[in-house]
């Protein structure tokens, strides 16, 4: 070839070959052609493999394994974005013209989509609680996307009730927890979560996830880290400023270390009552990675949203030490679950994330991802880190900041994702595009 390969390609779209499905939950994983450079810039085409390995793609990825390309998924893959109409059906069969039917994982996502859903079912608890509904939403993206990883539709808050702590996510407003935890007497009525007495529609629905996409993907649990839970107990919700809870962690007039902990609350001052709080959340979110990987999670996802509304040196105190917490308990029972960090704005603290003893650090994007491998360290993985606005661009745009992305991250412990969730609005197309190119790259 007269012109010099780029350092990673994919195929385009006359190169997808496929044939219609003999089952109902959606077409054969397809076969793509990949276009690797040689040694002397020749571009040589060559077959991707196919067919269930041992281990999901992710999974091998985040151990370090070689892959033959970056596994990717996206944060809010499954949920509001996608909706139903002409245009993703008209979308599909333009796409994959070859089949003389539009495949029926398209036709079952134009009946059971996302926004039809809510119609049926307004309230979020009634679609996030209900394993049948669980289940369909969150393969919703599997069927049509195909991603590398699948995971649980839920929320964070969901283990709040089996807390003692009500709460409700209200339309227009997002979570509302109807009685603050601010006082000693508040967080004493807090109990350990027990996940087999409180949600038992998680573990049967990441069951049943497991039985329908095999290791064609990772299926990924997730929970809320302690301080973001803790943060929304004692705001009342979500919080702009969350002066409350910093308010309930400066008022005294020293810190204390989460060593003193049981010697100070069994003395009398009540000097201690976030840091009781955290422990109580980091207690009973360890029970939940644990029940979420008996049941078939085969990597979890930790939250720790609001933690970077910390300093470095509260994130030490109010974060890092329950972070490091849940991974050691959970690696002492779960050794090979791989466990992914997400915390976005974290620039500020990144040194400090590895430090909790996660597998994987997902990156939002505000982190260039090359300066991000290079201040994590080569002993943790990478997750991320496309700018979720980028789905609004054009499909050009979109494919150079992919390639972009894991030309910086290398070729060893990558998983692509999105620096964030998906943007409601965000183009379904784009979102199609996005997961083409991504599994048509080749290292």
């Amino acid at each position: 070839m007269a012109t010099a390969c780029p350092p990673l390609s994919l195929p385009s779209t006359s190169l997808l070959r496929g044939g219609r499905s003999a089952r109902a939950a959606g077409p054969r994983r397809r076969q793509l052609s990949a276009v690797r450079c040689s040694a002397v810039g020749e571009a040589v085409a060559e077959e991707a493999s196919v067919g269930t390995a041992e281990e999901p793609l992710l999974v091998s990825a985040i151990r370090g394994k070689k892959v033959e390309r970056p596994p990717v998924w996206l944060m809010r893959q499954a949920g509001r974005y996608m909706k139903a109409g002409p245009l993703p059906l008209l979308f599909c069969f333009s796409r994959f013209f070859s089949y003389v039917f539009l495949p029926t994982s398209y036709l079952w996502y134009f009946l059971q989509s996302y926004q039809l859903l809510c119609e049926r079912y307004p309230k979020f608890r009634e679609r996030s609680e209900n394993v049948d509904l669980v289940v369909e939403i969150s393969l919703q993206p599997w069927k049509v996307f195909k991603p590398d990883g699948v995971i649980l539709f839920s929320d964070i808050l969901t283990p709040l009730p089996g807390m003692n702590i009500p709460f409700d996510i209200v339309k227009g407003k997002g979570p509302v927890i109807y009685d603050p935890l601010r006082t000693a007497v508040a967080v004493n009525e807090v109990r350990e979560f027990v996940p087999e007495e409180w949600v038992p529609y998680v573990g049967q629905a990441l069951n049943l996830l497991r039985e329908e996409v095999k290791n064609e993907a990772a299926v990924l649990g997730f929970v809320g880290a302690p301080f973001t839970l803790a943060s929304y107990c004692v705001e009342g919700g979500s919080s702009k400023n969350f002066t409350m809870i910093k308010k309930l962690a400066f008022s005294e007039p020293m810190v204390l270390r989460r060593s003193l902990l049981h010697k100070l609350c069994s003395s009398g001052p009540v000097k201690m009552i976030l840091h009781s709080l955290l422990q109580k959340f980091t207690t009973s979110m360890t029970n939940y990675i644990r029940y979420q990987a008996d049941n078939g999670a085969q990597a979890v996802q930790i939250f720790d949203s609001w933690a970077t509304e910390l300093s470095p040196a509260d994130f030490e105190e109010f974060s890092l030490p329950y972070l490091k917490q849940i991974v050691d308990s959970v690696k002492e029972t779960h050794p090979n679950l791989p466990l992914i960090l997400y915390a976005s704005g974290s620039g500020g603290l990144l040194e400090r994330l590895p430090l909790t003893g996660v597998d994987v650090v997902s990156l939002d994007w505000t982190v260039d991802m090359a300066e991000g491998r290079k201040r994590l360290g080569s002993n943790v993985a990478v997750q991320g880190n496309v700018d979720p606005g980028v789905l609004f661009g054009s499909k050009e745009f979109i494919s150079k900041r992919i390639f972009d992305t894991v030309q910086k991250a290398g070729d060893v412990g990558h998983v692509l994702n999105l620096g964030h969730g998906i943007k409601v609005g965000t183009p379904e197309e784009n979102v199609a595009h996005f997961f083409e190119v991504a599994k048509g790259i080749r290292y």
